[in-house]
């Protein structure tokens, strides 16, 4: 054990630890991420098409057109800038994340931009193509048979290896700058400033870490809108339970078969108070609406999209019933072609006892007739 320093009366203790070597890789490093920004156009908001005597408008923000190919683009750039100037993420040290897929993706791409390697520590049951992305970067993957220990083994990893551990479950809502800042709600209430409903009744986003639907809920409570965020979670996740219950604490022993979203925990990142509505979504049903989504406008997405789109056309469903206006938004969060062999495979699909035929006719029916089915399909019991 060390005695504290004794110093004569009145002197003034001085540690200096500039390291002007460091100074100038971190400035550059952090130049680069912000150049990425700065050179890629925003993304698209797509109208997905609605009858239109029902004047409704619902629209999808693609955030597939990224770099990396998912929203997760933006939640990395975020996140390494705040590792950056936080003084957390050094030149030569690995980044480390728990990630399902497209988060690591896109911080592979990230830290490969800066020159720092990358460890991504993933379910065994990540999708191959998702898995390829990340080496494709310059990641490398370490894979865990149990979702839940995820947290832990990155952990590890960064404390054996003297790399930083990004941790996106805590520190997602914190990184982005929800004011503003051409964040994603920035961007789709400018894009819809020309529209006739510009300000939407209803975002609907997922939830993953929760910091996008904390970056939604949080700028239009500052811009003071009246657009409400509603937040789809799916079968085997807490998010639902822990909001309706408010138990901070629950939990779900099964892993998400729609990657991307739904955790076994309540993140430390998911805000619950700042959202208004949430719908637990049947996996089928998620399904169902991705292949419904292509139909319409020939784009393939993956399963995260098919969740919320569900729950946004719900929503239009009652609005058509109750003869209300205007317009809502959805995100289309990243493509189709890295699930093939999932939510586009039949015999996946089997072999997970999933039935999307009475979903499909759900949607072709709003689609055709402007009425949800009463009987629709059985909702899943909450996990």
């Amino acid at each position: 054990m060390s005695t504290p320093q004794q110093t004569p009366t009145g002197a003034t203790l001085d540690v200096d630890r500039t390291d002007p070597a460091y100074r100038t890789w971190l400035k550059e490093a952090v130049r680069r991420v912000q150049a990425d920004a700065n050179r890629s156009a925003d993304t698209h908001l797509l109208l997905f098409p609605l009858p239109e005597r029902w004047g409704i408008d619902l629209y999808l923000k693609d955030e597939s057109t990224h770099p990396t190919g998912s929203l997760k683009h933006r939640l990395a750039r975020s996140l390494f800038l705040y590792g950056l100037c936080n003084g957390w993420i050094r030149p030569g040290r690995p980044v480390i994340e728990a990630s399902s897929g497209s988060t690591a993706v896109s911080e592979a791409y990230f830290a490969k931009l800066i020159g720092v390697p990358f460890i991504a520590v993933m379910p065994r049951t990540t999708s191959a193509e998702k898995c390829r992305l990340i080496e494709f970067h310059g990641g490398r993957c370490h894979f865990v048979d149990d979702p839940r220990t995820m947290y832990e083994a990155s952990a590890a990893l960064a404390a054996e290896t003297g790399g930083h551990y990004m941790d996106q479950f805590t520190y997602a809502e914190r990184a982005t700058d929800w004011r503003g800042n051409n964040n994603i709600a920035e961007s789709i209430f400018r894009q819809l400033r020309m529209e006739r409903f510009p300000q939407p009744e209803w975002i609907v986003a997922t939830a993953g870490t929760g910091g996008t639907s904390a970056t939604l809920a949080r700028y239009v409570h500052y811009m003071q809108y009246d657009t409400r965020i509603c937040v789809a979670d799916p079968e085997n996740s807490c998010f639902f339970q822990g909001w309706t219950t408010g138990d901070p604490d629950v939990s779900c022993d099964s892993a998400s078969r729609i990657e991307g979203i739904g955790r076994p925990r309540m993140e430390p990142s998911f805000v619950p108070g700042a959202v208004d509505r949430m719908m637990k979504v049947p996996d089928a049903a998620a399904v169902a609406a991705v292949r419904a989504l292509e139909r319409v406008i020939g784009r393939k997405a993956g399963g995260s999209t098919g969740t919320g789109l569900w729950s946004a056309l719900k929503i239009v469903a009652e609005m058509v019933a109750d003869g209300r206006r205007g317009s809502v938004v959805t995100l289309l969060c990243d493509p189709g072609d890295r699930y093939l062999d999932k939510y586009y495979s039949d015999a996946w699909l089997a072999e997970q006892g999933l039935d999307v035929t009475p979903y499909a006719q759900a949607i072709d029916s709003l689609l055709s007739t402007g009425v949800w089915p009463e009987a629709s399909p059985r909702e899943p019991a909450v996990q």
